[in-house]
């Protein structure tokens, strides 16, 4: 039986890609899995975060709560009065308390220390650590941590870039595989990983595509991406006189910098009025941070911090020597891009749609490790017959170059455009052709 050269293209180019496919389950799925379970947690974490610091989030103290200033006073005599004073989140409904945050040189960039203040007594419940503007406290500060890379340090961020700049190659590659070769019905486990990667491949691509925004390399090549396309979000204008830079919808795990670099303490007794004149402008939720000028040429500024559903993030600015209203963003007033943007981190941050969010998330987690675990026991199966590279297994290099010029035109395009945009993937790809030419010549 002759082959014909469509049938042959065909096998080589699924027999290239059955060779990535395997290097990146191999050699990337160890750090796929450490963002999975690592992402699991941190999305359980809220309740257990209610359990676990409940003497400081929330009271039984009955009666009319007292002023922002009363129990700003109350902060201040525990942290001391020249602390810079970064941010006020007043308690969001009765039973709950109010937090003062203040800036301390000894925490990380975007840290914070908070004093947690019952509005109705001013008792100081306590106080802790919190992180970037979703207010993570120790726990999942932590888990936010090891799922970043950042309690690795400062090389540890790019194994999380690594982890997304190839998710979405392996995703959609497992789902060509299956479809150029479905599995046969006895081969169980190669049946159940392939049908799962099929089932998770939406998830797989919306979480590898939020996951390179929050990226070192490629996330300012997204952002540049966006400026280009001009998908930015709109920017609240800050500035007595100029404008301020754009928003940044990774403000979860963003950094407050400029907050701890205030000129000065502003007088407590402002909060309540600012508070006030932001409520006379539209901002009603229920959660809101009320943020003094980080600098004398700028204003102070109210913000919603609700990212359920339906969302709340409106914002105001205002001049504290007046109480003028200086400018208002409204998340209405977002193009659609940026609205998508936005529901897209927060449906990555299990905060979008709350429990439900919660839940699908961590199923999807808990899938798709079962799914990479998989991957190795079919691994460790074709190690114990000795049948990872068998006699006249061609590498990725000699499987490329069989290919015709028209497969390649098509693709060496997308991969310039990767290489540039995901240069983390480029460099580990470089590593793994390396690796297989290595395998070959000792084939």
């Amino acid at each position: 039986m002759s082959v014909t050269p469509a049938s042959s293209q065909r096998s080589t180019l699924m027999a290239l890609m059955l060779r990535l496919h395997f290097y990146l389950g191999l050699f990337i799925g160890p750090f796929i899995l450490l963002a999975a379970l690592s992402g699991t947690l941190y999305v359980l974490t809220p309740q257990l975060e209610n359990r676990l610091y409940a003497h400081l989030l929330f009271t039984d103290s009955q009666g009319a709560p007292r002023s922002l200033e009363q129990q700003i006073f109350a902060a201040q005599r525990v942290a001391g009065v020249q602390t810079p004073l970064v941010a006020v989140r007043p308690a969001p409904s009765a039973g709950h308390s109010t937090r003062v945050m203040f800036s301390d040189a000894t925490l990380k960039a975007g840290e914070n220390r908070a004093l947690f203040i019952d509005p109705v007594t001013l008792a100081v419940l306590g106080e802790a650590t919190v992180y970037g503007t979703s207010g993570a406290l120790p726990l999942r500060m932590t888990i936010d941590y090891l799922h970043s890379g950042t309690l690795f340090g400062p090389l540890g961020r790019y194994y999380s870039e690594l982890a997304a700049s190839w998710l979405w190659v392996a995703a959609l590659g497992g789902v060509a595989l299956w479809v150029l070769r479905k599995p046969a019905a006895k081969k169980n486990l190669r049946r159940r990983h392939a049908t799962l990667g099929v089932v998770l491949l939406p998830l797989l691509l919306l979480f590898s595509a939020t996951g390179l925004t929050w990226s070192q390399w490629a996330g300012e090549n997204i952002s540049q991406i966006r400026q280009w396309l001009h998908w930015q979000s709109p920017a609240l204008n800050t500035g007595l006189g100029a404008v301020t830079a754009q928003s940044d919808e990774h403000a979860h795990h963003g950094t407050h910098a400029a907050l701890s670099t205030a000129p000065r303490n502003p007088w407590p007794g402002l909060f309540d009025g600012v508070l006030l004149q932001a409520r006379l402008h539209g901002i009603d939720a229920a959660r809101v941070e009320i943020r003094p000028p980080a600098a004398a040429d700028r204003a102070w500024t109210v913000s919603e911090i609700d990212r359920s559903w339906p969302t709340q993030v409106d914002a105001v600015a205002i001049d504290a020597s007046n109480f003028k209203i200086l400018d208002r963003l409204a998340f209405a007033q977002y193009p659609l891009v940026g609205k998508l943007i936005r529901w897209g981190i927060d449906a990555h941050m299990g905060v979008l749609f709350g429990v439900i969010n919660q839940l699908l998330l961590a199923l999807f987690g808990i899938a798709l490790c079962l799914m990479i675990v998989w991957g190795y026991l079919m691994w460790w199966r074709r190690l114990a017959t000795l049948a990872i590279t068998p006699p006249g297994t061609q590498g990725i290099v000699a499987l490329w170059r069989r290919l015709p010029w028209r497969v390649k035109g098509g693709l060496l395009p997308l991969a310039a455009f990767g290489a540039w945009l995901m240069p983390l993937l480029c460099l580990s790809l470089l590593l793994l052709l390396l690796l297989d030419s290595a395998l070959s010549r000792r084939r």
